[in-house]
């Protein structure tokens, strides 16, 4: 029978393995303890920018700290890509990967980061078509018009990107390789400068997501010919895709995620996923993106691994079918 020593010591011994229970179930618990830096591979004021913002913001919300937007621009977003991969994988820095980040750059760069080993995805955030537009100044109102002047005169042609590699570079490649005419090429570090210069008219056409033209439009100038997708969008019905058009297989669909360093907590990447599917539900949200041409995509993270696992291998039977070159 055992004595009254023994039965303390054992309730001593039960109470001390609650106890740490308790502490580390309440340390998981207490994550976050601090802002969350939410890094931008674009500079500031373009449609990944403004993204990350609205989704930060409401994420910050449900974790219960706020969630600060940092812009590292260059390379296409790999300088932004080699920063996340390399940051800790505590959670407390993470990214908005987007179609080139984590799907072009592996086909047309030499990268210092591995988009699927270096990275944990948390989950889809947002798509949104391609489009192409046109500077009002250009006086081009049909692509059929644009393809009669850059035959006439290529000379008198120039499209913005956002940078080499990026969407709107290999969606212009696409179209000139398909239609068989010539533009200059003329590159930007992000596509809101790309943008400004197209407004300006510096540049006469763009293929800019319709996330970052959308706001533009009523302005009155630039212009959307056309949609580089599979489908019409449901925010701009009226305007016909290329291939409709007789231009076919220029299909670039863009979308952004987020992500996190590879080594994640799967525990603090689950609360990360949990906040950013409560963002992409509220109604604030899902208006302010379809304000501006995108459309909420949500997901679990291995459903996002999949997924720029099949981008990374796309993208690379696209740009050797298109012989694009590939970024020193």
């Amino acid at each position: 029978m055992p004595t009254l020593s023994h039965i303390r010591s054992l309730a001593a011994r039960a109470c001390a393995v609650l106890a740490c229970a308790c502490a580390a179930g309440g340390a998981q618990a207490a994550w976050p303890q601090r802002p969350i830096t939410l890094v931008v591979p674009t500079a500031p004021g373009g449609g990944n920018d403004t993204l990350a913002r609205v989704v930060g913001e409401k994420m910050g919300a449900a974790l219960g700290q706020p969630i600060i937007v940092v812009n590292k621009a260059g390379a296409q977003g790999a300088i932004a890509c080699e920063y996340v991969a390399q940051a800790a994988h505590d959670g407390y820095t993470i990214m908005l990967g987007y179609i080139a980040t984590h799907g072009i750059n592996p086909a047309l760069q030499h990268l210092r980061y591995d988009p699927v080993a270096d990275f944990q995805p948390i989950g889809m955030v947002a798509s949104s078509p391609t489009l192409l537009v046109v500077s009002s100044s250009a006086h081009i109102d049909s692509v059929q018009a644009l393809i009669a002047q850059a035959r006439k005169d290529s000379e008198s042609l120039s499209y913005a990107s956002a940078g080499l590699g990026t969407a709107p570079h290999v969606a212009a490649e696409l179209f000139k390789l398909r239609t068989g005419i010539d533009m200059l090429h003329v590159p930007y570090k992000g596509s809101a400068p790309a943008m400004t210069d197209t407004l300006a008219g510096v540049t006469q056409v763009m293929f800019p997501s319709l996330f970052s033209a959308y706001p533009h439009l009523e302005s009155g100038k630039v212009k959307a010919l056309a949609l580089a997708g599979e489908h019409r969008a449901e925010a701009l019905k009226e305007v016909p895709t290329l291939a409709e058009l007789g231009v076919p297989d220029v299909s670039v669909p863009q979308w952004y995620a987020l992500f996190a360093p590879a080594g994640t907590d799967p525990a603090i990447v689950a609360q990360l996923n949990q906040a950013l599917n409560t963002a992409l539900r509220d109604p604030g949200v899902i208006g302010k993106f379809r304000e501006q041409g995108a459309e909420v995509q949500s997901s679990t993270p291995q459903e996002l691994g999949s997924f720029v696992q099949a981008e990374v291998d796309r993208w690379k039977t696209v740009v050797g079918r298109a012989h694009l070159a590939a970024v020193q």
